[in-house]
Parts: C-alpha cells; sequence; structure tokens
C-alpha cells in the first residue's frame, strides 16, 4: 500500500514545477494528482473521479460501520449465550469482539488519516492541490525536499493510497 501525500500550492505554475522535479527524482507521472476547483489545469496531471470524490474516505467509513455492526452482532451473542448458559459458546462470540476490536486499533493507529474534504477551503480560494503517492519508505524524504525547495506549498498531510482500486 502507498501513502500519499498531500501539499497545496498557490497556482498551476509552481505546482508544475515541483511536478518536473519530481518525475526527475523516479517519480511517475502515474502517481502524481491533481485537483483544482473552478480552475481547468492544462499541464498538470489529472486526479481520476474517484479521487476527487474522495471514495476512499467513504470506503473506510463504510468498513468502520461494518466493524462496529459486527461488535455489537457480536456482543448480543455474547450476552445472549451468558444468559443461556452455554458458557463455551460464549466464546466465539467474545472472540469475534476481539478480533474486531484488534482490526479498529490497528487501522486506527496505524493507517494515516487525510482526506480531501479537509481541502475545500483552500481548493474554494484557486488553491491547487497535489497528491503524490509514494512508498511508506520515501514519505519523509518527498515532504523534506518539496518543504526547503518550495517554501510556497503548504504540507496537508499523509494518507493511505491503493494504486489498484484508483483510489
Amino acid at each position: 500500500m502507498l501513502r500519499r501525500v498531500f501539499f497545496l500550492f498557490p497556482d498551476e505554475p509552481h505546482a508544475q514545477s515541483v511536478v518536473d522535479e519530481l518525475l526527475s527524482r523516479d517519480i511517475p507521472e502515474r502517481r502524481i494528482h491533481a485537483v483544482a476547483r473552478n480552475i481547468e489545469l492544462k499541464t498538470l496531471p489529472q486526479a481520476t473521479r474517484r479521487q476527487r470524490n474522495d471514495t476512499a474516505f467513504l470506503i473506510e467509513r463504510l468498513l468502520w460501520s461494518a466493524n462496529l455492526v459486527l461488535f455489537a452482532i457480536a456482543l448480543g451473542a455474547f450476552a445472549y449465550e451468558l444468559v443461556a448458559g452455554n458458557y463455551g459458546w460464549s466464546l466465539l462470540p467474545l472472540a469475534v469482539m476481539a478480533a474486531t476490536f484488534i482490526a479498529g486499533e490497528q487501522f486506527v493507529v496505524h493507517v494515516p488519516n487525510v482526506h480531501i474534504t479537509e481541502f475545500n477551503d483552500a481548493l474554494s480560494h484557486g488553491e491547487i492541490l497535489l497528491m503524490i503517492d509514494v512508498p511508506y519508505s520515501r514519505v519523509a524524504e518527498i515532504e523534506d525536499f518539496i518543504h526547503h525547495k518550495h517554501p510556497e506549498a503548504a504540507v496537508g498531510g499523509v494518507s493511505w493510497a491503493v494504486e489498484a482500486f484508483g483510489l
């Protein structure tokens, strides 16, 4: 799974110079995505519809809700088994509750979580959001490179990206 690094730029020429430098640093163009509102981007690599609509955020919410529902069902089954006196069978819902808790905790603690919706104000003011998908090992390098070479860029955070699904 790749990490998506977000940067805000005041205009297209600034963002384009960063894209050109990233291409020379072995970041493929397919991993660079630009989003703007009320501005036609002429030279920057466009984000897909799924990326612009923040489909990853919707998937996260769906999975989180499913995790909570599964936990609630297992809790109900656990209570039922205890009341019915089936103490051996009560271990199964207890195991499901533990698994959903651990899965939720791992996702919350270890998966970064920044979404396009956090940039709505900046995008409505004409800024350009550049999303760069890089391996986890290169996140700090890319952030430092852009921050030091382009002080006009505002670092927006890091999230996850799945290239196979166009998210």
